[in-house]
């Protein structure tokens, strides 16, 4: 899969999630929606890297002597950012469910 295949299931995944909640709160978060999804694609390289590479770069003659590969501190950087963004959006959808629960309480 290429990074844009990538990027675009993220985008369209989360946008799909969102056509339920009210538009204003969906325009609202569009740009985190699609900073989702660009960390994803992100990620998807640099994971690939990684594997090839591993996350720590281990002296051949003197293996007491590590040092990290920036592309795993990028990498752990962009999932943090990934997991806040999320969480972000995961709130916005729970209060959307519980404002629509309100609503429903009325006809009760």
């Amino acid at each position: 899969m290429s990074k844009k295949a990538v990027y675009q299931q993220e985008l369209e995944k989360l946008t799909e999630i969102f056509t339920s909640v009210d538009e204003s709160k969906r325009k609202l978060v569009e740009g985190l929606i699609e900073d989702a999804a660009f960390l994803k694609s992100e990620n998807f390289v640099l994971r690939n890297t990684l594997s090839e590479t591993g996350m720590v770069k281990i002296h051949p003659s003197n293996p007491s002597m590590q040092k990290p590969v920036e592309a795993a501190k990028q990498y752990l950087k962009n999932v943090n950012s990934y997991a806040v963004i999320i969480k972000t959006l995961n709130g916005i959808l729970n209060k959307n469910i519980l404002d629509d629960d309100e609503d429903l309480s009325d006809y009760e």
